[in-house]
């Protein structure tokens, strides 16, 4: 999935995670009034202080993020790196400000406030400068490696280096099992040289954790979910009990698929699992692209989103084109091309933005569209990988995206604009507040309106014809959900099981890439294709590994968004099977929601889920029940099939 945004409490783009920014004249090891605690202040004048100067403070990071992923050069990341640096010195200095309030009285909400601020950065950076600028230099190089990173195939031509868009292009679309494995394997090489790095990133941001008094940096991660950390494990764990059968019948029927367009030999690795390579996705996450393979009934209420787009920018395109002229040099034709890519991107978004406005939300300001990153600039690097961004707390808000007119892009807009509707909500909040009720709350919000983008919403706004009324075409559609929505669940799991392990020492230097693809063979049921020893770091061809964002976030998003979403439909009160919902134009949906937005990190999330589901337990319930027609479709299919995978029978996977 192509998730990522700017979160009070998670990550930012040059990978340090830490917003809590300083004052501009701020150094390092330095004593700034910022910094420095009144006397006789109270805890409540503490916190009233702090989320003064994290909101005056707050725009400079962002802006260096900002031209750290839009512009990646050296100087930027030089200046993001050193304005992470004063940030973290920051942080640092009013957690250990806020020390000496354990135990004194105050209101609940400081006490949360003091909590949040501990738990605001997932990269805790150690207390000495040195090692402090250190790891803002390997944070902000990993991520400048991962958004420049290029696979040549013949080093000697230029002409022959793909960034990783172009290569997932064609895992996406070609069929040729060679093509397909070149281009997966081109872009797991590019991460070798971060595998340095990375290791000593995880010893400075371990000795950070310890000295704001946690064993290492994963259990601080697991301690922002207003539960004790060590109930996330099996917490999740329940979750995965729940939805991992209606997952096995997805891997089992995808396998069968694959065995017959490659063969059993090629599509298979060991008993069951399924070479990577083959999913159409980098990272097997999203099962989309084999929708020409796996397609239940084809043609069946057909729902081609991405030819619609592209009937959209080739009429923007043409008009462009004439606009240029008949004679036009290739100059004119290009810009007249680029013009067509920014007017189907913006319209795309707009899009969008009418589904949040139909529930009775603001527009969105005239500097969101001014500012945003919409399409992929032709003159320099950037970050393509899609993020939302509050730039300072006060509606200054912008997407970062390389928008291409298919289906994955337009659901992608309608994910990140849940992030920027969630930071308008809440700007109004103390700016320790500002932030998702957990983590997995920010990550759901847009993806709980992707689910009510129905057949009956996407012909509504004239994107496709009228939807075809039949069980085929319930369960074709059910399908592309599902192909999304549960191939991602293990995905969402193993990633932190993974960083959980490398944290804790469970999973040392010298077996990263064994114990990822155990890891992603146990989860995911899938194993690479040929042997991946430890010269390669292949963890890091996902971009929340060297941009350390924290994933289980992303696993949690997938159950909440059901629960969310049924929440909604109950609210709007609709009636039937609750595949059928929408509840687009629904002001009593929009309100209900809006009013849960609008509550922040204010409160438990367990208080914030009742308010809006009627429990405070998370539950896959819903999304069981909203796939429950294909799962029983697959369930037939699978019949007489041996599904399941063994996942230590994929010796590729082994180190050398």
């Amino acid at each position: 999935m192509k998730h990522r945004h700017l979160l009070l409490a998670a990550a930012i783009a040059a990978a340090t995670l830490a917003l809590a920014a300083c004052k501009k004249e701020a150094a390092p090891g330095t004593d700034t009034a910022s910094s420095s605690a009144p006397a006789g202040e109270t805890a409540d004048q503490f916190v009233a202080r702090i989320n003064a100067e994290f909101k005056a403070a707050y725009p400079e990071m962002t802006s260096a993020q900002w031209l750290s992923s839009t512009y990646i050069n050296g100087d930027s990341e030089r200046i993001a790196a050193k304005a992470n640096e004063r940030s973290l010195t920051q942080l640092n200095s009013w957690i250990e400000q806020a020390g000496k309030f354990d135990g004194k009285p105050m209101s609940e909400d400081s006490k949360r406030a003091i909590h949040l601020l501990k738990l605001m950065s997932s990269m805790p950076a150690p207390r000495d400068p040195a090692k402090l600028a250190e790891l803002t230099q390997i944070a902000t190089r990993m991520e400048g490696s991962y958004g420049a990173g290029k696979y040549c195939s013949d080093a000697n031509d230029p002409n022959s280096c793909r960034q990783l868009g172009e290569l997932e292009q064609v895992l996406a679309r070609s069929r040729d099992y060679d093509q397909q494995l070149d281009a997966w394997q081109g872009w797991h090489s590019t991460t070798k040289s971060m595998r340095g790095d990375y290791q000593k990133f995880v010893g400075l941001v371990n000795e950070g954790a310890k000295g704001m008094g946690f064993t290492d940096a994963g259990q601080m991660w697991r301690s922002g979910y207003d539960m004790p950390p060590e109930q996330i494990g099996p917490e999740t764990d329940r979750l995965w009990e729940q939805v991992k059968p209606m997952y096995e019948q997805l891997h089992c029927y995808a396998r069968g698929k694959l065995d017959k367009t490659y063969g059993k030999d090629k599509a298979e690795v060991g008993n069951g699992l399924i070479a990577a390579h083959l999913m159409g996705n980098m990272w097997q996450q999203d099962w989309s692209n084999l929708w020409d393979q796996l397609e239940p009934y084809p043609g069946a209420g057909s729902l081609d989103i991405t030819a619609a787009l592209e009937k959209q920018y080739q009429t923007n395109l043409s008009a462009a084109l004439a606009k240029a002229g008949k004679d036009a040099n290739v100059a004119a034709q290009y810009k007249a091309q680029r013009e067509a890519e920014l007017r189907t991107a913006k319209q795309m978004t707009e899009r969008a933005q009418d589904f949040y406005v139909s529930l009775g939300m603001p527009s969105l300001p005239q500097s969101y569209w001014d500012k945003t990153q919409f399409i992929k600039p032709d003159d320099r690097d950037v970050v393509c990988h899609a993020s939302a961004w509050d730039m300072n707390m006060e509606g200054d808000v912008r997407t970062k995206m390389c928008i291409k007119p298919n289906e994955e892009n337009f659901t992608t807009i309608y994910h990140e604009l849940g992030h920027i509707y969630y930071d308008l909500a809440y700007n109004p909040l103390p700016p320790l507040f500002q932030g998702g009720a957990n983590d997995g709350f920010h990550e759901a919000i847009g993806d709980t309106i992707v689910l009510a983008m129905t057949p009956k919403y996407l012909s509504s706004i004239g994107l496709v014809d009228a939807p075809t009324e039949s069980r085929e075409a319930v369960i074709n559609n059910q399908m592309r959900m599902a192909l999304s929505g549960v191939s991602f669940l293990p995905f969402g799991l193993m990633i932190d099981r993974w960083r959980w392990g490398v944290f804790d020492g469970s999973i040392t230097a010298d077996n990263y890439n064994k114990a990822w693809w155990d890891l992603k063979a146990k989860y995911q049921g899938v194993a690479p294709a040929s042997t991946r020893g430890e010269e390669f770091f292949d963890p890091g061809a996902k971009y929340h590994v060297p941009g350390n964002t924290p994933y289980t976030r992303y696993f949690l998003a997938r159950i909440l968004q059901f629960q969310f979403y049924k929440g909604l439909c109950d609210a709007a009160g609709f009636k039937g099977p609750l595949h059928e919902c929408t509840f687009y134009g629904n002001k009593e949906a929009g309100q209900k929601y809006w009013a849960m937005l609008s509550k922040g990190a204010s409160q438990p999330w367990q208080a914030t889920l009742k308010e809006l589901t009627g429990s405070d337990k998370l539950d896959a319930g819903p999304m069981i029940e909203y796939f429950s027609p294909v799962n029983a479709w697959l369930k037939q299919q699978n019949e007489g099939q041996m599904c399941g995978w063994q996942a230590n029978a994929a010796p590729a996977a082994a180190a050398k």
